[in-house]
């Protein structure tokens, strides 16, 4: 009898806790203020099923991480802020905005005002779209170093070129050139269980983890926020970043199914290195603790030299340092656009005011091209994907998919006079949860460039047919319409 008023006093705290817990969680849920379309997701799974949608909530509803990384966040600001007074007073940020539009020296402001980020003159780049001769030339640059190297990367994978640039390193090291190497913990975690990290700090090679993952660290903050960031940085003098990681396409996730991976870097000198410097150093300093003074002193850091006519905005991102200000600057470029609007992306989850952009540009005549990869490693972002091309064609965005891979290369280009390459994927994700970097350039030479690339992977893809796409098959719209459901939590 004792036995059967304890069960049944169990009964009656869970039947009262669980309504209870529910409505906590979900006045959390309202009081955090995400974007509407998350927090009516994030409602509806918790209703739906009310422990699991919880557990959910707590593990990755938030972008929680932690109160140490915030301090040394609003640390890093006040090193950015006297680093960007420093390059003023030299007159990197001296951009002559009459070669420009009024939007374009809007965006330039848009970007000071959010993140203080500014545009910096005096700059150049070439664009690289071959992925084996990216991989010889970084192996040339790092060759090349005298003093040292940065990198950072999200996924670094064995085989082919990629191990050619880890021999560079190590014989970089051996010169007594300053190595730092920081390679996301989770998107690289085979690589980190290979016997490579091993020989490249048994070569005196300083490399760290970003973003450790652990039991702790899931209390702490979220594990699935990610360093998507990829920066090479040589002697203060080089400089790259794209969507490419330390990877030899043919050695790389070969049985995913969706062919080798397409991607695209940029190669830069003059002033804007020290802006991708900046970042990578900021990440190293967040992830060691090492003094930003030892970190100069060791790899004879410096502002480098104007080195060409561009004018070029970096836009990092990422929980605690941005905000929406990645977002903002995306949907001022697309606002920018008159005539023309190339966009690629190999995920497209756009949120509510980046899809409503692109809808009207193309309302109100602009010739949106949006071109996205035929086959998507993901099963969940490939069919909340294709819920979007409805709308898209349907407002006379012309839709192409690339059948010669993975298209992988993130760009916008807009009339020919300015564009974004980086890192960062029209995606929930890497809108909010990645730690991202973007370019924002303000030269028509490099839109040029850029467009001749974008239409080569046009010439490799199939326009999709409005009149086709509307006839599939109920099963697939019923499933792309569900997983768009859940698209604010991908």
């Amino acid at each position: 009898m004792l036995h059967y008023f304890q069960y049944l006093d169990l009964s009656n705290i869970l039947l009262i806790a669980h309504p209870l817990l529910v409505i906590a969680v979900s006045v959390r849920v309202i009081m955090k203020r995400p974007a509407t379309g998350v927090a009516l997701a994030w409602l509806v799974l918790i209703l739906a099923v009310p422990l699991a949608g919880v557990l959910f909530y707590f593990l990755i509803g938030e972008r929680r991480i932690g109160s140490s990384r915030i301090r040394a966040i609003e640390k890093l600001r006040t090193d950015y802020k006297k680093l960007s007074e420093i390059a003023t007073q030299m007159g990197v940020t001296d951009v002559d905005w009459s070669r420009h539009s009024s939007a374009v020296h809007g965006m330039n402001q848009l970007g000071q005002t959010l993140m203080g980020s500014s545009t910096v003159c005096g700059c150049s780049l070439e664009l690289f779209s071959d992925t084996q001769e990216i991989l010889k030339q970084i192996t040339r640059d790092v060759d090349s170093a005298k003093t040292s190297v940065l990198m950072e990367f999200y996924i670094w994978n064995e085989g082919g070129l990629a191990d050619e640039v880890l021999q560079a390193l190590i014989r970089a090291a051996s010169r007594g050139v300053s190595c730092r190497l920081l390679i996301d913990a989770l998107g690289a975690r085979p690589w980190w269980k290979s016997q490579q990290p091993s020989q490249l700090r048994e070569a005196g090679i300083e490399l760290q983890p970003a973003l450790p993952v652990g039991l702790f660290r899931t209390f702490v903050g979220r594990t699935d926020l990610r360093v998507h960031r990829k920066i090479i940085v040589v002697d203060s003098e080089v400089a790259w970043t794209g969507s490419m990681n330390l990877v030899d396409p043919r050695y790389f996730k070969q049985g995913a199914g969706v062919g080798e991976w397409v991607d695209a870097m940029v190669r830069l000198k003059g002033t804007v290195v020290i802006s991708l410097a900046a970042t990578m150093i900021g990440d190293w300093i967040l992830e060691t603790g090492e003094p930003i003074e030892k970190i100069v002193k060791n790899t004879g850091l410096h502002l480098t030299a104007s080195d060409g006519a561009a004018d070029i905005q970096v836009i990092p991102s990422g929980p605690g340092e941005s905000g929406d200000g990645l977002l903002q600057m995306l949907l001022a470029l697309i606002n920018t656009a008159q005539h023309e609007l190339v966009l690629t992306t190999p995920y497209l989850v756009p949120d509510e005011s980046l899809l409503r952009a692109l809808l009207g540009a193309a309302g109100r005549g602009v010739s949106v091209l949006l071109i996205v990869p035929e086959k998507v490693d993901s099963f969940l972002t490939r069919y909340a994907s294709r819920s979007y091309f409805d709308d898209l064609l349907n407002a006379g965005v012309e839709i192409y998919l690339y059948r010669g891979g993975l298209l992988h290369t993130k760009s916008v280009m807009a009339d020919g006079a300015a564009s974004m390459f980086g890192t960062v994927n029209l995606d929930m994700r890497s809108l909010w949860l990645n730690y991202e970097v973007s370019l924002f350039v303000y030269e028509a030479e490099f839109a040029k460039e850029l467009r001749s690339l974008q239409q080569t992977y046009i010439d490799d893809a199939d326009r999709l047919d409005a009149a086709e796409w509307k006839v599939r098959s109920f099963k697939e719209r019923f499933l792309e319409n569900t997983l768009r459901l859940v698209s604010p939590l991908l």
